[in-house]
């Protein structure tokens, strides 16, 4: 029911903003329109790609391993290995998601995967590699790393404090 109200919510935006664009211009919306169903039809593929692959991942991860080491009941050892592993997944959202999503069919719990995912959104060690240090200067890169470190710590506790979803 609650994914219904959000694609509604979603599709009265988009009706919002093209009504929006249309005001100032046709041309304008229809290039508008054009590359927003360029950007659709691209992004597609890759998301049924993602939602497949987490599908075959939580079906080839042990089941009892992971609800061991992920489980609600790992505690902080759970949320420290799933953070170190969420700075090393490389990839972009489908990649990390998707290994999220298929963590958390196979047993991890909440916390765990919500500290997976907050620490791969803040510094995928990849990433970090590939595109901040050369770009940025190495200090900036490492003390924004550092000032983020405790963060998927304080997302999984304050998890832990709201109850499951």
């Amino acid at each position: 029911m609650i994914e219904l109200i959000v694609a509604g919510a979603l599709w009265m935006i988009v009706a919002a903003l093209a009504l929006g664009v249309a005001k100032r211009s046709m041309p304008l919306l229809r290039e508008s329109a054009r590359g927003g169903g360029g950007e659709f039809l691209r992004l597609i593929p890759r998301i049924a790609i993602g939602v497949l692959g987490s599908g075959f991942i939580a079906a080839a991860l042990p089941q009892d391993s992971v609800a061991y080491w992920l489980g609600s009941s790992s505690g902080i050892l759970g949320i420290v290995i799933a953070t170190v592993a969420g700075a090393m997944t490389p990839g972009g959202p489908v990649v990390g998601f998707a290994i999220a999503a298929a963590a958390l069919k196979g047993g991890a719990g909440a916390p765990q995967v919500i500290a997976y995912a907050t620490a791969w959104a803040l510094y995928a060690f990849p990433r970090l590699l590939s595109y901040e240090l050369p770009i940025m200067p190495a200090r900036l890169v490492w003390l924004r790393v550092v000032a983020s470190l405790p963060l998927p710590f304080i997302a999984a506790w304050t998890a832990m404090l709201i109850g499951r979803p």
